[in-house]
């Protein structure tokens, strides 16, 4: 593990290097180059796609009135598969491609991995969906917004509905070892604890992929839990449902905005049934998310995936701050909209005229988007 450690930190630092040596990107070129990077292949393509989908529609729609500035936008997509190692590789090539700006990454993991890249080369970045709290609140990266709320915020919307509303007792806190799942686990712990209402009778992480995870199930009802709450994505949410479903287990569960997705209850089929998740709150009655949604039923003939509207507010935010700003310069962009830290978290550097990121619990059966 030390090894892997310090491979992936000479990775991350060569990257740096690399990237140091490269112009930075402005208002110089022919169109504005965006990135968008994300997981758009794999298992946690679900997330991505959707992202790309609601980048593509502002940048079409704003072409179509001549651009940011009378400079067109010109998308640069780059698949990351939601993994670190990936992610500093999609960076690096974005950065190298003389990239103004990137929406993304999806994941955390993906995303603090990738983040000293651009900030060493200058890059403005916002995610829909990278939700750690240090991504903003460790102060390390003046360079990243985002337009969802952070884990801290899920944890304890998660343990106030188990302890206040479900009236659980014995909580069993899960995750995936990764930084999304595990930061946001930790929170919940820690919640649970300060709460004086409930009890953490397990604390364990899983490995992501594993084909089999009785061995956590059977921990679950040995040690009596109430309810699981569980830090990761769909994956492995849906194997552990359906396999404490298949042993009879009533136990209720709960998670993140990671497993609420329609790819979940496809896996889980009638176990997904019950389950609750985080997730933003209903913007149906919303102008622009109406719109948005409606965009895309006819440019894709679907429904728009997990993330989109955030994903929509985020490209709908970088791209007014530019064109306000009249630059792509980080400070530039920052002073384009509200400078309060908070706003880092909740809205972007640019006024956001879109979906909001006020996070609520919903059960499954009625998805709330």
């Amino acid at each position: 593990m030390k090894l892997k450690m310090r491979t992936n930190l000479l990775v991350t630092a060569a990257a740096v290097a690399l990237v140091t040596m490269l112009p930075i990107a402005g208002l110089a070129g022919d169109t504005i180059k965006i990135g968008v990077a994300g997981a758009h292949s794999g298992d946690l393509a679900s997330y991505g796609i959707p992202t790309v989908n609601a980048a593509k529609l502002v940048a079409d729609e704003l072409n179509a009135k001549g651009g940011i500035n009378g400079k067109k936008v010109e998308l640069l997509i780059e698949d990351d598969v939601c993994k670190p190692e990936v992610a500093t590789n999609s960076a690096t090539k974005l950065v190298s491609q003389g990239v103004d700006a990137v929406i993304g990454h999806i994941c955390s993991g993906a995303t603090k991995s990738a983040l000293p890249i651009y900030k060493a080369a200058g890059v403005i970045l916002i995610s829909p969906s990278a939700t750690n709290p240090e991504l903003t609140q460790s102060g390390d990266y003046p360079n990243f917004f985002r337009t969802i709320a952070s884990d801290d915020m899920q944890a304890k919307a998660e343990v106030d509905y188990a302890l206040n509303v479900l009236g659980v007792k014995k909580i069993a806190v899960i995750h995936d070892k990764g930084d999304y799942g595990k930061g946001l686990a930790e929170f919940a712990k820690g919640f649970i604890e300060k709460s004086g209402k409930g009890e953490v009778v397990l604390f364990e992480g899983v490995t992501p992929g594993a084909v089999d995870y009785s061995a956590i199930v059977q921990k679950v009802r040995q040690a009596k839990a109430d309810a699981v709450i569980f830090g990761g994505y769909h994956p492995e949410a849906s194997k552990i449902v359906s396999m404490m479903r298949k042993k009879r287990m009533d136990t209720v569960f709960l998670s993140d905005d990671g497993v609420k997705d329609d790819t979940f209850i496809k896996v889980a089929g009638k176990d997904a049934e019950g389950v609750y998740a985080t997730g933003p709150k209903d913007n149906s009655k919303n102008p622009v998310a109406q719109a948005a949604i409606a965009a895309h039923k006819k440019a894709y003939n679907s429904d728009p995936g997990a993330f989109f509207e955030s994903a929509y507010s985020a490209a709908l935010a970088i791209m007014n701050a530019i064109e306000k700003a009249d630059s792509t310069e980080i400070a530039a962009v920052t002073k384009a909209g509200p400078t309060d830290q908070r706003y880092r978290d909740v809205h972007s550097s640019a006024e956001l005229c879109a979906p909001g990121p006020d996070f609520r619990l919903s059960p499954f059966s009625r998805i709330d988007s």
